[in-house]
This record gives structure tokens, sequence and C-alpha cells, in this order.
């Protein structure tokens, strides 16, 4: 398949399926756009248009360059005939195990015999993934990092088949995309979240056990370490729900106590306080406001 001309079809309109569908259509590929739920399409299309509009404003892209990466943009409701043609099919839907093996069973009927099939999953094994299909060879994982379209790295996760052609082409591709591909092995969390998720456990598990409290957790960690946001405030945005299940994840995989979930956590998620998407987590999140207060509860 040539890298240029390339038919992308992304499953699932969500965040991170948005912002992939924008960056393969702003790099000049066909794109169509994939979701159960039309309204889920309209509310991508309109994203993209606003993310594009800001590039625009800031003088990173033309004018021109939105036209043309919205007329490279269709969406559609029904995933069979939208893949019937792809070269390459992005599944970026709901991180459910369940659902994507469901998923990727009908990608594998239905796309033709050359597409590579890629997951954008966080945590769930492309090897798990690859079995349900015909074509386990060319089944890998394509994580992007969210804000999609300003976030640079692409983890390239190898399941336990997949060939080193099907690595080599998604590999050039992510470059394609502005992109830097980091080559990674499929064992759970793969490097990002393996790394990530503890450091966040490890941070709510000291504030449960009063070291220090919330904003002091987050500066220390911003100012001593450099990272842009403190685990606690980037656990808010990620979704609580979110970081829980990548930590079972890796305690289910690798059976280990270090892994386990740190209660306040758990707590968190039963009670709904799932970060920004609820609107309360370790901080309150107002809609429209920029300044961060630290939840009631830790105060």
């Amino acid at each position: 398949m040539s890298m240029d001309a390339q038919n992308v079809v992304v499953i699932g309109a969500g965040t991170m399926g948005n912002g992939i569908a924008h960056v393969f259509a702003q790099s000049g590929h066909t794109v169509t756009l994939v979701d159960v739920n039309a309204a889920a399409l309209e509310r991508a299309t309109e994203t993209i248009g606003r993310n594009l509009d800001r590039l625009v404003a800031k003088a990173r892209i033309t004018a021109q360059i939105k036209a043309d990466t919205l007329d490279r943009l269709t969406t559609s409701t029904e995933m069979h005939g939208a893949v019937s043609n792809a070269d390459l099919v992005v599944e970026a839907a709901t991180e459910r195990v369940d659902l994507k093996l469901q998923i990727f069973e009908q990608l594998d009927k239905a796309a033709p015999a050359h597409a590579i099939l890629a997951t954008n999953t966080s945590s769930i094994s492309i090897t798990k993934i690859a079995a349900v299909t015909q074509r386990a060879s060319q089944v890998i994982g394509m994580h992007f990092m969210n804000p999609v379209p300003i976030m640079k790295l692409v983890e390239v996760i190898r399941g336990y088949d997949t060939s080193d052609e099907t690595t080599s082409k998604v590999v050039a591709l992510s470059s394609q995309l502005g992109k830097t591909p980091v080559e990674v092995n499929d064992y759970p969390g793969f490097v990002a979240n393996r790394i990530l998720m503890p450091m966040i456990n490890e941070a709510i598990c000291s504030l449960h056990e009063g070291v220090a409290g919330v904003s002091e957790i987050d500066e220390v960690m911003k100012l001593g370490m450099a990272h842009p946001m403190g685990p606690l405030h980037l656990a808010d945005f990620i979704g609580l729900d979110v970081c829980l299940s990548i930590l079972r994840v890796l305690q289910d995989g690798f059976g280990q106590p270090k892994y386990a979930p740190s209660p306040l956590l758990v707590n968190m998620v039963m009670a709904g306080k799932l970060g920004v998407k609820s609107g309360e987590g370790f901080y309150v999140h107002e809609k429209g406001s920029k300044t961060l207060r630290v939840s009631p509860t830790f105060e």
C-alpha cells in the first residue's frame, strides 16, 4: 500500500478518535470516521473544525490547509461499508476488552486482505486482540497521546505475531504524520502506562496517607521533576476510572502487589468523582473556568 494515497478508517468519534482522524486528514490521507452514534460524529467534526481554526489563528496552517483537511474527511455510522476499501483501520473505541474484540472480529471480516488493523488501546493486549482475527501479523497497536494533534508520541506496539513489514509501515506512517514513533513490545501497560500509572497511584497513596495535600504533591512534581502537570491533576484529566482500569490491567497482568490501586482511588471512582469528565476529582473543574480549585474533600 502506498503511504500517500491511503484510505484510513478511524473507529470511534470520541476525544482520541477525532484527534486521530484530524492528524491523518491533515497529513493528506482520505479519512472516514465511524461511530454508531450520529450525534458523536457531528460533535467530532465540529471539534476538528475548531481545532483547525485554532491552528489557522496561530498561523501554524493556512486556511487552504484547513479546507483541504475537512474535504478529506467523511463520517459514517456504518462500519462494514466504510472499511471495505480501507488500507489502514485505527480503532479508538471505548477501552473495554469485550467491545474491542467484537470490533476486531468484524473488521477482520469486512476489511480487505491487505489492510492493517491498528488499535489505539492504552493497555489492552495487542496479542489478545489479534487472536480473534485471521490476520494476526497485520494487527498492531498505535497508541496516540491526548491531545492527539499536539502530542508527538505514538507508541507502536508489536503483538506476539505482528510482522516486521506491518511494524515498519506503521512506523513510517507515524513519522509521516509528524509524530515520533517509539516501538515497544506487548506487555501490560506497554511503556507509557506501565511507568505513568504507578506514579499516579503513588501520588494518590501519598495523599491518602497524609504525606502532603493535593496542590503540594502536584507542585513538587511540577517544580522538582519538570512535569508540565502534576500527577493528581493529570489523573483528573485522564479520568480516575481510566486510571483505575489501567492499574487493574497491570495488577492482573503481572500479579504483583505493587500495581494494586490505592483504596482512595477505588473509593473516588465508586463515588463517581472521576475528574474533569464528572466535574470533580482531586480538583473541582468548573466548565469554562481556567482556575483550579482543590476539591472540598481534600481541603
